[in-house]
């Protein structure tokens, strides 16, 4: 299986505008992050989780040609703000896209993309087909899926586990029945905002925190704002088995 970053950052991590600081002004690609989604690759069973603002410019740099279906972690505007770019796939395929998601996710799907949901609507909208996360795993073709519940501060959001990669983003606690759910896992993703502390993501030290409870052989801090500092600095701070992840990064597990 393959997993491709579509984007390691978060609305606070791409280039500001009129903003001077080092890491915007940097002229390193690394440092150029766009809002936090990834593509799973299992054979003919290709989706992605989450799908902010960048999606079609990120679909498009990844020659995206089809799609299987989108996990949401949550209904936060910068994972689901790209919704409406799955008309396309729509065309080609020839049906709605199976969209997974949990009651409040769905909710706020609903409501931003309300065009989507009418009885009679515009030809060439987009097409949802909506499934609420309710079980102990996803199917998407021969691919299971594990959901498993974190906060981001008070909002209930999603991790997903595949096999022996977990990717965790935009939380700040993690259950202990959640931690049950994450251990044995090989490859950890796992969101962290800066350095500072954040009252609803985890910091870079508090996410070291949970890489080292779950030890895995390898792991990703994704959801990079900014304020956490140069790619090329802030890796030499960070243990052997833990990487920034980037824009374009693929791995295999």
């Amino acid at each position: 299986m393959k997993l491709t970053f579509l984007g390691s950052g978060t609305s606070q991590g791409i280039p500001v505008i009129g903003c001077k600081c080092t890491v915007c002004a940097s002229d390193n690609s690394k440092d150029k992050r766009l809002r936090s989604s990834v593509l799973v690759e299992n054979d003919e069973d290709i989706f992605t989780i989450d799908a902010g603002p960048d999606f079609r410019q990120q679909l498009l740099r990844e020659n995206v040609n089809k799609l299987s279906a989108i996990l949401i972690t949550h209904g936060h505007k910068d994972h689901i703000g790209g919704l409406d770019d799955v008309r396309a796939f729509n065309y080609l395929q020839k049906k709605p896209m199976d969209i997974w998601a949990d009651k409040s996710a769905i909710e706020s799907i609903k409501k931003e993309f309300h065009y989507a949901f009418k009885k009679n609507k515009y030809p060439g909208l987009p097409s949802f087909n909506i499934h609420t996360i309710n079980t102990k795993y996803i199917e998407i073709g021969s691919t299971k899926v594990t959901p498993i519940p974190l906060l981001h501060h008070k909002l209930e959001v999603k991790a997903f586990r595949i096999k022996d990669l977990s990717y965790i983003t935009d939380a700040n606690y993690i259950p202990e029945e959640s931690y049950r759910l994450l251990e044995g896992s090989n490859v950890l993703i796992i969101n962290a905002l800066r350095k500072e502390k954040h009252v609803s993501h985890f910091n870079l030290k508090e996410a070291l925190m949970v890489i080292e409870r779950i030890k895995p052989q390898k792991a990703y801090i994704t959801h990079i704002s900014h304020l956490m500092g140069l790619h090329n600095e802030v890796i030499k701070e960070l243990p052997k088995n833990v990487f920034f992840a980037y824009d374009g990064l693929t791995i295999d597990f």
